[in-house]
């Protein structure tokens, strides 16, 4: 079915960026990581090492350092933390790849589209894990959602869901892109409370009646806040959350917080070095919000 090989490049060698890079590789698309560092030199000598239901495996991946201005791709993939993007597609500004998706957490795209333009194209990644001396642990646990801000179907969406299903991954086009990451964001900034000055509150305490009910007074108060401000609520699992009483919010998150993927996700390395990520995202969505009222 792919009649064109699209060349695929993921800026960042994180989590997200690791494991869409390795599902693409294994379905046998052209994909680049640009990494650095020690994470660099680790995917050079050992490749991109994952683990598989218990054995550490390894494949090899394409990899730059730094992006040149005439080193073109159909797709650059940026999935970087909220409080590195802008800093993320200013480094790629200058290049003359026409399709730059961002996968993740915001609350709208004024500040991307002065630094890229129309070449933005938003996204929410459907993943998470970590990653442990070198090694990734990480999964696709939901959908990879994208649009156009306009809510257009444009030739390039239509490329990019041709991608997803050869890399058999799911995914989903948002008709209105911006409205799903103001409701994500809802959702989101309630991580807020599972830190503490100094790294992660500890399972019991993540699990106690008192942090979760702190989580469900602001996933409440949070999914009203968007729905007050005239912005639809989507999906609907994620206005549904909004209409449950506390307690069942309460018993849904202890549930979770059973998962050992889960508590990896949200107390894990990965979550500790995402506080300022969440801080700033918890302060513009209440901002932009406060704005729309």
């Amino acid at each position: 079915m792919n009649i064109k090989q699209n060349r695929l490049l993921i800026v960042g060698a994180g989590v997200i960026g690791s494991l869409y890079a390795l599902r693409f590789a294994q379905s046998g698309l052209d994909v680049t990581l640009l990494a650095r560092g020690k994470r660099l030199d680790s995917l050079k000598t050992d490749g991109l090492q994952y683990n598989d239901n218990g054995t550490i495996q390894q494949i090899s991946i394409k990899t730059i350092e730094k992006l040149a201005s005439d080193d073109t791709y159909d797709f650059i993939f940026v999935p970087v933390r909220y409080d590195q993007a802008e800093s993320a597609l200013s480094a790629i500004k200058n290049n003359q790849s026409k399709t730059i998706i961002t996968l993740s957490n915001t609350v709208g795209y004024d500040r991307w589209l002065e630094i890229v333009g129309d070449r933005l194209l938003p996204g929410f990644p459907g993943a998470g894990g970590d990653i442990k001396d070198g090694v990734l642990y990480a999964q696709f646990g939901s959908k990879t959602f994208f649009g156009e801000i306009n809510g257009q179907l444009t030739e390039r969406v239509t490329g990019l869901a041709q991608i997803f299903e050869t890399a058999d991954l799911p995914y989903e086009i948002q008709k209105d892109i911006q409205a799903f990451h103001v409701s994500h964001a809802a959702l989101a900034v309630v991580n807020k409370h599972l830190y503490t000055n100094d790294g992660m509150v500890d399972i019991e305490t993540a699990r106690s009646e008192s942090t979760l009910s702190k989580v469900a007074a602001d996933i409440k108060q949070n999914i009203h806040l968007v729905a007050q401000a005239g912005i639809p609520v989507i999906p609907p699992e994620t206005k549904l959350m909004g209409e449950l009483p506390e307690e069942d919010i309460i018993s849904r998150y202890r549930q979770m917080l059973s998962d050992d993927f889960i508590i990896d996700v949200k107390l894990g390395n990965q979550a500790v070095s995402k506080k300022a990520e969440i801080m700033l995202l918890d302060e513009d969505f209440h901002k932009k919000l406060s704005v729309r009222q």
